[in-house]
């Protein structure tokens, strides 16, 4: 009982306790237009719990896909081909200048994979990783043995012997930035790491309902218009470097 509560925990935590902090976010200034953002959610859940993030971004006037896929038994590699697939044929549907990324958790990483081993052929714009596992997580470690017949990929999010431990970092062309919650008990700050970041900051919330919040979504809106976080951000100070706002 006591493992199942805390996979309960580790699935479902939730952030909404947490006031949403206060944040002088930046405006896109001019039209997105012909800019495609492609949201992809994180194990266990659905394209409906990227739903407030994509109503922020289309309240700018960017296009937005919201990429649903099963996290439960395909791998990552598997669901990398598709979210490539979905790519292309929005890029067939209406011409895309270039593609931004928003991912939460586990489809930060699927995002990470297609993009170092099957790009789409759209230029790359910018992503903003939410509660990514960049360096694996230790929950992934503790749960695997246990629900991989249920989660498959969860096999693939553990610190050592993982797809997540071998991918390579994205290219330095690829602006990112990381979103991470200061109470997360699934990915901890250490987790989200990640050479390379444009920005790293941290919210005071935990896992499973990070992109719900408002001051969430006014960070990524900033960063996809102009590749820097609002200067009232708190840096995240646990990573080798200094990343900048």
């Amino acid at each position: 009982m006591a493992l199942w509560r805390a996979l309960f925990l580790w699935l479902a935590a939730s952030a909404l306790s947490a006031q949403p902090a206060t944040l002088s976010a930046v405006t896109p200034t001019g039209s997105p237009a012909g800019e495609l953002v492609v949201l992809v959610h994180g194990m266990g859940r659905t394209a409906i719990s990227m739903w407030p993030v994509e109503r922020v971004l289309e309240g700018d006037g960017y296009r937005v896909l919201n990429f649903q896929y099963n996290s439960y038994g395909p791998t990552i590699a598997e669901i990398g081909r598709s979210l490539r697939t979905a790519i292309d044929e929005a890029a067939k549907v209406r011409p895309v200048t270039r593609v931004h990324f928003v991912g939460h958790s586990l489809g930060n990483i699927v995002v990470r994979y297609m993009v170092a081993y099957d790009a789409p052929a759209v230029p790359l714009g910018r992503m903003v990783m939410l509660a990514p596992p960049n360096r694996g997580a230790k929950a992934a470690d503790l749960f695997a043995p246990y629900v991989s017949w249920l989660l498959a990929p969860i096999t693939e999010l553990r610190t050592t012997s993982s797809t997540v431990a071998t991918l390579p970092a994205p290219p330095p062309t690829f602006a990112f930035a990381i979103v991470a919650g200061a109470e997360d008990r699934t990915v901890s700050l250490e987790e989200t790491c990640l050479a390379g970041a444009r920005a790293h900051v941290a919210v005071p919330a935990g896992h499973s309902f990070l992109m719900g919040r408002e001051d969430v979504g006014q960070l990524v809106r900033s960063f996809l218009a102009t590749g820097a976080m609002p200067r009232t951000a708190p840096v995240v100070t646990v990573c080798d470097g200094s990343p900048q706002r």
